[in-house]
């Protein structure tokens, strides 16, 4: 940096993606996956959002932080081809729980996870880590963040959204007319204001690893970024916002799942195949989906592989599953394998991978969906 603390080169920019929790509030779904390897739209996972944003971002040094179920993760991942991250120098690298060195054993929240990493992230020298997290469904070219870091002089620049939903399950966000964030709450019992993180974080890199340690002494142990790190560099560093105009949803819940896929056929929700700004994933090797002479399908999305011959509206149909002749799907989401058999009713409802239903599964509304689980049952 020079006098004015300012990169005289273009910033070596690492990415870290939080993969490593167990998704307890997706309930049933998450029994057997991990979060970010969820199925999204029929044919990607949660964890392609965040990884395609980086691609089309020019970022190519991606660091995934793994903990819960991490053979659901890698086997999407493979090599980071689909990403353009299977490169010689740089790419995809992964980093799961560890023995034998400074730092090992199990994470307890996200910014411990980092604190485990501390000095692996010194050996690399970034000048900026961006910290993503893995269910989030939104667009953002990330060199504007690192725009307004720079331009700022942040020691971290926060990515904030304006919410129309309960804030409190966020870290609710106070910020000045000039940008700068004056006030942070984590998931508040009532929030103040409606702007909250989209859990997108850019920090310098020495800062980040500074406060860190720095934490790790004063608190004994640092939890999720929400108890100690964001708060403190909030209070006593230089803290900005980089407003996210567009579609942003948590799908960390089943509510919030079940909408953005509702969105997703009523064409609120993001396009995820636009040729100028693609999802990208690993390509199915499965035949076309197949209508059936007798389905009836309205506002739909079907995978690869699927088969209707039933009723299907407004709803979203994973890969290799199957809606049989006298079934009705309405308002839900089937992910992989799913078969729904003559008779069979499910409404307002996730249907977990290689689930059977032949009677009725549904739930009170898109609020309040029910989640069926492998063996068919419904979920609390």
């Amino acid at each position: 940096m020079d006098q004015h603390g300012q990169f005289r080169h273009q910033p070596r920019i690492l990415a870290i993606v939080l993969a490593g929790g167990a998704g307890g509030r997706l309930g049933a779904l998450t029994d057997h996956r991990a979060k970010p390897a969820m199925p999204l739209g029929g044919s990607f996972r949660l964890i392609d959002v965040a990884l395609s944003n980086l691609h089309h971002s020019g970022i190519s040094d991606v660091w995934i932080m793994e903990q819960y179920q991490p053979k659901t993760i890698n086997d999407h991942l493979r090599n980071g081809r689909p990403w353009d991250l299977d490169r010689t120098r740089g790419g995809l690298l992964v980093l799961p729980p560890f023995s034998g060195h400074e730092g090992e054993g199990f994470a307890e929240g996200n910014a411990d996870g980092l604190l485990r990493q501390a000095s692996f992230i010194r050996d690399f020298a970034p000048d900026l880590v961006l910290v993503l997290s893995s269910d989030h469904l939104y667009r953002l070219d990330y060199r504007d963040v690192v725009d307004t870091h720079l331009r700022t002089n942040a020691d971290l620049t926060m990515v904030t959204v304006d919410f129309d939903g309960d804030a409190t399950s966020h870290g609710v966000v106070s910020v000045g007319d000039d940008g700068r964030v004056t006030g942070f709450d984590y998931k508040p019992e009532e929030a103040h204001t409606s702007i909250v993180t989209a859990e997108i974080f850019l920090y310098t890199a020495t800062v980040l690893l500074d406060t860190l340690e720095s934490l790790q002494d004063a608190e004994g142990g640092l939890g999720d970024y929400g108890h100690h790190l964001v708060p403190h560099l909030v209070e006593r560093g230089a803290v900005v916002e980089h407003r996210l105009h567009g579609y942003w949803r948590d799908l960390g819940t089943p509510v919030n799942y079940l909408r953005a896929h509702l969105d997703l056929v009523d064409g609120r929700g993001l396009d995820l195949a636009d040729p100028q700004w693609p999802i990208l994933t690993e390509p199915p090797h499965l035949a076309p989906a197949l209508v059936g002479a007798g389905a009836v399908v309205a506002d739909a999305l079907i995978a690869p592989g699927a088969a209707v011959h039933g009723t299907v509206r407004r709803s979203v149909i994973g890969s290799g599953a199957t809606v049989e002749a006298g079934a009705v799907v309405e308002d839900s989401v089937l992910l992989n394998r799913v078969r729904v058999t003559r008779g069979g009713v499910v409404r307002h409802a996730i249907v977990d991978s290689d689930a059977v239903v032949s009677d009725r599964r549904e739930g009170a509304g898109p609020d309040e969906p029910a989640v069926v689980d492998r063996d068919g049952q419904t979920r609390d």
